[in-house]
């Protein structure tokens, strides 16, 4: 990726350039210490004064009241904020026109910034640079070499540190990512968290940094100096440096889109550099943005290229699961990786996309202000409605697209997540939103396996990563911690196995599910790798395959392999080849793989299996209870004791008494010392009161203990304890479910049970 700059022949303004602003994705405002504002129109190549200021005012600072996204008519900014060396501020509209001036500083404003909405605008004097946090509910401003987080809460506390070696001269705060940028006279730029931990130093620059601003997606960000423009990836390693004749770089500002910056020159000039040379991979294709407007497509198998023009500008791109979706400023195009020379397209609702999400068969576009969900073939299938979502801070982190399910966090309450139906756009079960006790950092859905089994694995702000069912129908959603200090995760593209990187190491999760059917085995099925060569805060890129693809904090690409094995059981599994599982975990000889075919059998409750896979791994008490379990006379049992193999006691419990078998769910609670269940049962059933009073006498007689539980002290008032009665009404109860089984219950067989028990 590199930027490509163009100059004017001369420069268009008398003085120094002091600020920039785009009011649309090609139409830019200019103010100099000439006192001339000045409009340039990127499409045409003409460049317009707007308006004469005064003599008196010199302007600092200029920024565009923002637009309301996703609103049709407003296609354009129309008023912008000037800041100016005599203290005041200025309204000033599109046209040229004063609508207010505000004395507002003793001094130079140097700084002014509406926040996100609109509600609020922040100035600052004799303070450099200003920010608007994510929320709108802080700014970020430089005092010297400190940087200051102050809340507007009168209450709350300001966040202090000391950033620079020098006077900090630019700040910027992005919405998307919450990552905060500095630089200075130190000659040096920082990637910060929002709460001061340094993520990035720079080297040395050879002058000052004099400004430095963030891409609208918070994926890049720009640095401007002396002759020097330079284009960085959001954890800081830089991706181009440019030389251009521009004397100091005072103020940058990217294009709506993110495809364009300006920089305001203190030669006189404006400088606008394009982002170009964008790269994206899939499998054996590599895809370029050479121009604005062109694309290159290389089959490394054949060496073959293609080339692909479009009519507009591209703004946003991806390649998964062999389509290239490209979206320009009208247009949307889908190419398969099959044939390149004839695309299908289709017109934009907004034109506006900020994010392209990819599964197996559809894609989804975040445009203007509402999502959009479209089947390879160009076919809108639905557009879910999140409530009062800011669509542009949203990115793949806070995103996730699944062949059935969507979820979007909640950048609101960041303990949320809105999941919807993929076809419908409804929301699931309730409506409601998942919730979980902290703030989420990322979330990302599952993509094999069918609709009823979709997981959403996340990261909170603890660092511990979480897995949960999306699809659990009329019950609570149960999310299970399964690992811990996790920087980032990713699913594979086609089975369900899941990747996360820890500082120096590399887990992957064969078979996460493993979780809801034996926890006892989450630890069997993880796959340990060192992963000292990726450095601090590195980033999963893609897990395509059995490869995983990383970015270090340098920029470099890290590749690393894992067997292939998981994800051809994965595959067996999902068509029911049983026999060809147990041969392949025969073939390998691995204990994690023997381990996933334990909890993948149980899960689909292929018990003969998953006596097999027990066995191979050495759990013998588990190999005599699953034969317990297929020696249960009634599926419903065995589906009980299935249940209780997995620990779901209450599910266990619906199943038998559903299918009239009270006794059994009596009994299961028995066995699982649930005592005050057990007698609730009993008493609401009006049966078996005696045996649960039996056996709780016997339980607390094995550790000579007394009961002091009032319930069954009141219950063991009025009712005789005889323990052959109890079990001629057991063995009647079990003789009952067999002829059950095997047909209606004869008259003979009634007597004979009646007698035996009497």
């Amino acid at each position: 990726m590199r930027l490509k700059t163009s100059l004017s022949k001369e420069a268009k303004h008398k003085e120094l350039v002091s600020c920039v602003g785009w009011t649309s994705a090609d139409e830019l405002y200019s103010c100099s210490d000439d006192h001339q504002i000045l409009k340039w129109n990127l499409l045409t190549g003409e460049t317009s004064l707007v308006v004469k200021l005064s003599d008196d005012i010199y302007p600092i600072d200029l920024h565009w009241f923002p637009k309301n996204i996703g609103n049709r008519k407003q296609t354009q900014a129309e008023m912008f904020v000037l800041t100016s060396s005599d203290g005041k501020f200025h309204l000033i509209s599109k046209l040229g026109r004063l609508e207010k001036s505000v004395e507002a500083h003793s001094g130079a404003v140097l700084a002014g910034r509406w926040n996100y909405e609109g509600t609020a605008l922040v100035t600052g004097s004799p303070v450099y640079s200003v920010a608007w946090g994510p929320d709108s509910e802080k700014i970020l401003y430089p005092v010297g070499r400190q940087l200051i987080i102050k809340p507007l809460q009168p209450s709350s506390k300001a966040l202090q540190w000391k950033a620079h070696d020098g006077i900090i001269l630019s700040v910027d705060w992005n919405s998307v990512n919450d990552i905060i940028l500095s630089a200075g006279e130190d000659c040096k730029y920082k990637v910060w968290d929002s709460y001061g931990r340094l993520l990035f130093n720079s080297t040395p620059h050879e002058y000052p940094i004099t400004s430095i601003s963030w891409a609208p997606d918070g994926e890049l960000f720009a640095v401007g100096s002396f002759h020097t423009l330079r284009l960085c990836d959001k954890t800081g390693w830089s991706y181009a440096l440019e030389k251009p004749n521009t004397g100091g770089i005072f103020s940058i500002a990217w294009s709506v889109d993110g495809t364009q910056i300006a920089g305001a020159c203190g030669n006189g000039h404006v400088i606008f550099a394009h982002v170009v040379e964008q790269h994206w991979e899939w499998k054996n294709f590599e895809v370029t943005l050479t121009k604005r407007r062109a694309m290159q497509v290389r089959n490394v198998i054949n060496d073959a290229v293609d080339l692909l023009d479009f009519r507009d500008r591209v703004i946003k791109a991806t390649l998964n699961y062999g389509h290239l979706v490209v979206s320009t400023s009208l247009q949307c195009y889908l190419f398969s990786t099959k044939n390149w020379n004839t695309p299908l397209i289709f017109d934009l609702k907004e034109g506006t996309v900020s994010l392209i999400l990819q599964s197996e068969r559809h894609f989804l576009l975040v445009d203007g202000g509402s999502f959009f969900l479209y089947s390879y073939e160009g076919r809108l299938l639905s557009s879910p409605k999140v409530p009062g979502m800011r669509t542009d801070t949203l990115n793949e982190r806070n995103v996730s697209l699944s062949n059935d399910t969507i979820a979007v966090k909640d950048k609101a309450d960041e303990k949320s997540v809105y999941l919807f139906d993929a076809l419908s756009g409804k929301p699931l079960g309730d409506g409601k939103p998942f919730l979980h006790k902290m703030e989420i950092l990322q979330i990302a859905l599952d993509q094999g396996g069918s609709v009823n089994e979709r997981k959403m694995a996340f990261i909170d702000k603890n660092r511990d990563l979480y897995i949960t069912p999306v699809r659990k129908y009329g019950k609570e959603q149960k999310s299970v911690k399964i690992g811990s200090m996790v920087h980032t995760l990713a699913w594979n593209d086609m089975s369900n196995i899941l990747c996360g990187l820890q500082e120096y190491r590399i887990l992957v999760w064969y078979y996460p599910s493993v979780v809801y059917v034996d926890k006892d085995l989450l630890s069997k099925t993880i796959l340990e790798k060192e992963g000292s060569e990726f450095s601090k805060t590195p980033q999963i890129v893609s897990f395509v395959g059995n490869r995983v693809t990383v970015r270090r904090s340098d920029g470099s690409l890290v590749h690393t392999n894992i067997s292939p094995y998981p994800a051809i059981l994965h595959g067996y599994v999902s068509f029911s080849k049983w026999d060809d599982a147990v041969r392949l975990c025969r073939f390998v000889k691995e204990q994690p793989l023997w381990s996933c075919l334990a909890a993948m059998a149980i899960a689909n409750k292929e018990m003969t299996t998953a006596q097999v896979a027990y066995a191979a791994v050495g759990q013998i008490d588990k190999v005599q209870y699953i034969s317990s379990i297929i020696d249960l006379p009634s599926k419903e049992s065995r589906l009980a004791h299935i249940h209780m193999f997995s620990g779901n006691l209450q599910d266990a419990e619906a199943v038998l008494l559903q299918a009239g078998l009270t006794y059994q769910a009596i009994q299961l609670n028995i066995d699982s010392y649930n005592w005050e269940r057990a007698l609730e049962l009993a008493v609401r059933h009006k049966t078996h009161v005696d045996t649960v009073l039996a056996y709780r006498k016997k339980y607390l007689d094995d550790f000579n203990k007394k009961e002091t539980n009032k319930r069954f002290l009141q219950y063991a008032e009025g009712v005789e304890v005889d323990w052959e009665k109890i079990t001629a009404k057991i063995e009647m109860e079990l003789l009952k479910e067999k002829e059950r089984v095997s047909g209606t219950l004869s008259s003979t067989t009634l007597r004979s049970s009646v007698s035996t028990h009497y």
